[in-house]
């Protein structure tokens, strides 16, 4: 589990449940039902109707990769392209046709497949970037669902403002107080319930979602890379040193000791 965004989304909720308290205010005088109705439920209506079903029905999955840890390991990705940079040189690419299955990653095994079947160069950056560029659109098109709702949330809280205000206004003449607090409470609440559900909720998933993405994007890159390298022969010190440049500086101390 991503420690970070459970953390964050912790943090942010006791920070706002310590806020009012200490501002002389209970837990439950913020959870007024029909607030959250026309907020949260009204948000997730408009965008259920902006995306197809299936959309709508995948949208948990997606929400699942914010709490979870990358399994990929770019450093040892690097060290296993080297050491089949290394074996190509030494026994031919056929060579590596054993080590094909072993591979963890489907994208890479569609590439050095290409490369062990004698497919030209030009070719095999043709078949992988494409690959690429279809996974960042699946990527933006399953975190669209929860940047949609961000959007729409800020919205429905302020038609539940105007909402609240009207039941305030109807009921102002009667002198009935106890209503015209309610109504003036459901004013106030679905505001803060739609900026809650933009900036603690669904804006930062997507930014996480985002930033999973990126990491993923380059780990492709990195593959694509390193078979291409891989397929024209390149010396494995220079495919190393060509690799580790996607890698920050603790990253390349740490794949140098590694190597050394």
């Amino acid at each position: 589990m991503d420690i970070a965004t459970v953390i964050g989304l912790g943090l942010g909720v006791a920070m706002m449940g310590l806020g009012v308290v200490s501002g002389g205010l209970a837990i439950g005088d913020l959870i007024d039902i029909p607030s959250i109705l026309i907020t949260f439920v009204g948000a997730a209506a408009a965008t259920i109707i902006s995306f197809p079903w299936t959309s709508t029905t995948g949208v948990t999955a997606v929400i699942k990769k914010a709490f979870q840890n990358p399994t990929f390991d770019l450093p040892n990705l690097i060290t296993t392209l080297v050491s089949f940079s290394e074996k190509a040189r030494r026994e031919g690419l056929l060579a590596l046709e054993d080590d094909i299955n072993e591979l963890p990653e489907e994208f890479l095994k569609k590439g050095i497949q290409l490369v062990v079947d004698g497919t030209d160069p030009e070719l095999v950056r043709n078949i992988m970037e494409t690959e690429i560029s279809n996974t960042a659109g699946r990527h933006f098109y399953g975190r669209s669902w929860l940047d949609a709702y961000a959007g729409f949330a800020p919205g429905f809280g302020m038609l539940g403002t105007l909402i609240g205000l009207v039941g305030m206004l109807k009921n102002l003449g009667g002198g009935d107080a106890s209503a015209i607090g309610q109504g003036m409470a459901t004013a106030l609440i679905t505001t803060l319930y739609g900026s809650l559900a933009q900036n603690l909720l669904a804006a930062p998933l997507v930014r996480k979602l985002t930033r999973r993405s990126e990491d993923e994007l380059v780990i492709k890159q990195v593959m694509v890379e390193g078979t291409l390298s891989i397929q024209s022969g390149d010396n494995p010190r220079i495919v190393k040193e060509k690799l580790a440049s996607f890698l920050t500086p603790s990253e390349r101390a740490a794949l140098k000791e590694e190597g050394e």
